[in-house]
This record gives C-alpha cells, sequence and structure tokens, in this order.
C-alpha cells in the first residue's frame, strides 16, 4: 500500500448535502470520516436546488421517512447549529378548475386510508384566507401546513461546519479516478492523492452510476437539469409555497423579498463537461403559470435564472442501501429533484447501514438491486 494513503473509517464520495448528512452522522459514532469532493462542497444540485421542504404529494415509499425528516426540520438548529433559513408556512397544490379537484380528493382519502393526517383538502374560502393575493378563479387546495422551505447556501454552510466540528476531514478537489481492493480496505484514488477506507458512502449525485463502474456494478441512472429563475424584489404577499395541478410550478417569496421559481422544468445537462443550459422556451411556462396564479407578478422582472445537474432514476425514487454485491459499500443517491427535504433522516439512515449494516427505517423500495444491471469487471 502506497505510503501516502491516508486512513479512515469511512470514505463519502461527494460532497453535496447527502454527502454531508452522512459524514456527519457517521462522525458523530465516532468514525473516522472524510469526504473527497472533485470540486467543491455543494457545488452542483445542492447549490442549485429550489430547498423546498416537503413532505406533500411524495411518493408513498417516501411518506415515512420524509415525515420522520420533517421533524427534525423542526429542530434542525440543533442538529446542525444553524435553522438553515427554514420557515414553515406550508405547502400548497392548487387546483385552478373544478375538474383537477378529483385527484387532490383522492390523494387525501389514500393518505387516510394508510393513517396519515399530514395532507389536508381545504375549499377555495380557506385558501383565499390564507393566500389572498392568488388568483380568484382557483377553486382549492391539497395543503401540508407544517412544510416549508429553507436557504440552500445557508443549508450547505450549516451541515459542513458541523462536519468540521465533528472532526470530518473535506477535500476538495479531488475526484476519486480508481479504486482497489486491498485487504479488508478500499483504496480510492485521486490524482496523486490515495485514501483507505474500508467502507465506502456513494453519494456522488449525477456521477454516482460513474464510481458505482469503479466497483464494477452498472446502475441505470439518468439526469435532469431543473431550471429555476429569481425576480426582482417585491414587497411581501406570500408565505406558504405553491404548486399547482397538471402545471410545472413551485413558486415562493423569500425573505429578501425576491420571488423564486421553479417546477421541474427541465434544461440540458451535460454530465461530462459538468455543464447545465438554460431552455429560455421552457423556463417561460413557468412564468406564465405564475403570473396565472398571482396576478400581481405580471410585469415583474427576472432578475436571474440557473439550472443544476442533478441524478435522476427511472421510477423517480432515490437509491439507497448497501451494495448487494461489494462489500464495505453503500449508496445515496438519485434523489430525482425531491432529496433536499431528506437530507437530515438520510444522515441517520447511513449510519445505521455503515454501523449496524441494517436500519429499522422503511427503505426496501429503494434498493439499489432494482437498477443494476449485473456485474461487470472494474
Amino acid at each position: 500500500m502506497p505510503v501516502s494513503a491516508q486512513g479512515f473509517d469511512v470514505a463519502v464520495i461527494g460532497g453535496g448535502l447527502h454527502g454531508l448528512t452522512a459524514a456527519l452522522s457517521l462522525a458523530r459514532t465516532g468514525r473516522r470520516v472524510v469526504i473527497l469532493e472533485r470540486n467543491w462542497i455543494g457545488r452542483h444540485a445542492s447549490s442549485a436546488t429550489a430547498a423546498g421542504v416537503r413532505t406533500l404529494g411524495r411518493d408513498l415509499a417516501e411518506v415515512s421517512i420524509s415525515l420522520e425528516s420533517m421533524e427534525m426540520w423542526h429542530r434542525i438548529a440543533s442538529i446542525v447549529g444553524d435553522d438553515c433559513g427554514f420557515h414553515a408556512h406550508g405547502q400548497f397544490k392548487v387546483a385552478e378548475f373544478d375538474r383537477h379537484m378529483p385527484a387532490l380528493q383522492e390523494r387525501e382519502a389514500t393518505m387516510r386510508k394508510l393513517g396519515y393526517r399530514h395532507e389536508e383538502m381545504i375549499d377555495a374560502a380557506e385558501m383565499r384566507r390564507l393566500i389572498p393575493s392568488l388568483s380568484p378563479h382557483c377553486v382549492g387546495a391539497l395543503i401540508a401546513r407544517n412544510d416549508g422551505a429553507a436557504d440552500p447556501h445557508r443549508t450547505i454552510a450549516a451541515f459542513r461546519g458541523a462536519c468540521e466540528r465533528a472532526g470530518v476531514t473535506i477535500v476538495e478537489g479531488c475526484g476519486v479516478e480508481a479504486v482497489e481492493r486491498q485487504g479488508a480496505d478500499w483504496l480510492l484514488r485521486c490524482g496523486a492523492r490515495s485514501f483507505r477506507a474500508p467502507a465506502v458512502v456513494n453519494a456522488a449525485g449525477a456521477w454516482a452510476a460513474r464510481v458505482a463502474a469503479l466497483f464494477g456494478e452498472a446502475i441505470e441512472l439518468g439526469v435532469r437539469a431543473s431550471m429555476m429563475m429569481a425576480t426582482e424584489r417585491l414587497a411581501p404577499f406570500l408565505a406558504p409555497v405553491v404548486s399547482v395541478v397538471g402545471r410545472a410550478l413551485s413558486f415562493k417569496q423569500s425573505d429578501q423579498g425576491t420571488l423564486v421559481i421553479g417546477g421541474g422544468l427541465q434544461g440540458a445537462a451535460d454530465i461530462d463537461r459538468q455543464r447545465s443550459t438554460v431552455n429560455f422556451v421552457e423556463l417561460a411556462k413557468g412564468a406564465r403559470a405564475s403570473s396565472d396564479l398571482f396576478p400581481i407578478v405580471q410585469g415583474v422582472r427576472i432578475a436571474r435564472c440557473w439550472t443544476g445537474i442533478e441524478a435522476q432514476t427511472r421510477d423517480h425514487l432515490p437509491v439507497i442501501g448497501a451494495s448487494p454485491q461489494t462489500p464495505g459499500l453503500f449508496h445515496s443517491f438519485g434523489y430525482s429533484g425531491h432529496g433536499f427535504q431528506l437530507v437530515p433522516v438520510l444522515g441517520e439512515i447511513m449510519r445505521d447501514l455503515v454501523v449496524d449494516q441494517k436500519t429499522a427505517r422503511s427503505i426496501a423500495a429503494f434498493a439499489p438491486a432494482r437498477l443494476m444491471q449485473g456485474r461487470h469487471a472494474a
């Protein structure tokens, strides 16, 4: 083994929020943890996110861990030393027309049958009481009153700071280029530098399938480039986060007064060049939806727009779990545009998997094997 290889108990590949939360929870068990990040902490999806903290409308497979994570968001300052700019003013899924109501009512009924009470139908009168600025043509909404949004950059800084205080070693500008098994350890090579650890967490986001391939695993994974825009500052008129049936829209007003508008409209992603670009024709659909729902914003100036690169699985569920074929390898990626809210609980899940080789949380639906295409040589 090269003398230059630094030894750790766990190596986390990827310095986005899911890598940070895994490292933090593992370090707090006394493990020596290193984060290896090819660029800089939070470079891609974590800094480009709308930072919605949402249980509303979750896939049924995610509801239990999403609710646990929401409880953690409501005490996030006790976990990472900062409130991350989190505000719980609710999230709304608005029905513009009567034909949109049955889908929301059916969703509420399904959740009730499963024993969940966090999603609630409200009528037009209650909706307008809570959001007076909403267009009068809207007829109702499904809401989650404890949901909200946070500040992505404050969140990244808070998790990074908590990691550093817990003793995590963070190495930026260090992309893993090759791996090799050496006894009980994995040797990870990053250019002239090498690191070894018996456990590796693959939290490499859109590049996670390439990391998995270094270990001989073929995992099917796509990419997405969700676009966002922010406006000039306006006087406060909206507290909750608003989406709408049948349109790609996520609409909120920040503490600074800017409107932050997203919803999953897609730009283009080039993972080889690590670059993404905005499609202005598509982005205009978000602007139109915003002004249709909130006439007050017609004519408001767009200050900036952006997009980031993130992983997307074919079923839009994340990949969470131990590799079924590679000892010491654990996966946490593929959050498909809705991973921000899950960040706090995912740290504890990865801690459980690495330390105890199991978790009491319900994660069977996220098993890596469902997307694996057989073993290939590294």
